[in-house]
């Protein structure tokens, strides 16, 4: 894993305020499409935040304006199925889904494609009243390929999710949230500041607690209710092992502020 610094990276933008890492996407020539490039350098800083104990959860943006109007078709068009095996470019977003820090989306402006996938791999998603969402793939030949017939199918079910992909419509903000895609519509000049204020809520918490939220929750998806009632209640006896719980739970009794150690 490289530790870059911000300088260092061409299509990216990364910051920290407090215990929130924050990374912007950084193309604006191309309406942050998402390049082979841009989405290594993206995979890169996010497994490097993700492995910083100074940062407990993290805020990924696209700025005021776009969040990411798609892939980086232009790279694509000629490209046969075996160049796109052998390249296998879409191997690097399985590291995303991996990460064990939440992470916030904000999104302004168009969210499409490959954009509505990678919004949809955060763990929550903040929308800007200029928010358009879509999976239009169906109008150039081709699917969603990043994961985006399987996580809006699941987000929104399975009517709702055939609607959106076989029209390759876009939908608003409102609708988003109307379909439960995402969390909350903002002002877009307040799109950014929510997602913060959001991530630095989640910050604030014990880290290992949250880890393993993240991760019960996730499994809820991948297995029955019953394959994932035990592997909450086993993570629920696995962090009674931790300096946080005892902590937790002392200050709760003492009425007073926890310190978290966050071990």
């Amino acid at each position: 894993m490289s530790t870059k610094t911000a300088t260092e990276y061409q299509f990216i933008l990364i910051s920290q305020e407090e215990r929130v890492g924050i990374i912007q996407l950084h193309r604006p020539d191309a309406l942050n499409a998402l390049s082979p490039d841009l989405m290594k350098e993206l995979v890169d800083a996010l497994e490097a935040f993700d492995a910083d104990d100074a940062i407990g959860c993290m805020v990924l943006t696209g700025g005021e304006k776009v969040f990411a109007a798609g892939a980086d078709i232009k790279k694509m068009a000629e490209a046969s199925a075996m160049d796109m095996l052998l390249v296998d470019q879409l191997a690097r977003w399985d590291r995303i889904r991996k990460l064990h820090k939440p992470i916030v989306a904000a999104i302004n402006g168009y969210a499409l494609g490959g954009g509505c996938e990678l919004a949809m791999m955060c763990d929550m998603i903040i929308a800007g009243e200029n928010a358009k969402f879509g999976q239009p793939e169906i109008n150039i030949g081709v699917i969603p390929g990043a994961g985006g017939t399987q996580r809006l199918t699941r987000a929104v079910g399975k009517a709702k999710a055939m609607e959106l992909i076989l029209t390759g419509r876009q939908f608003s903000a409102q609708e988003a949230l109307e379909m439960g895609l995402i969390n909350k519509v903002a002002p877009p000049e307040l799109t950014i500041e929510e997602a913060k204020k959001l991530a630095k809520t989640i910050s604030e918490k014990p880290a290992i607690a949250v880890r393993t939220a993240k991760e019960a929750i996730l499994k809820a998806f991948d297995t029955t209710i019953e394959g994932g009632l035990d592997y909450e209640r086993k993570l629920f006896y696995l962090l009674f092992a931790s300096a946080d719980q005892k902590e937790g739970m002392q200050a709760f009794m003492e009425k007073r502020t926890p310190a978290w150690s966050n071990r």
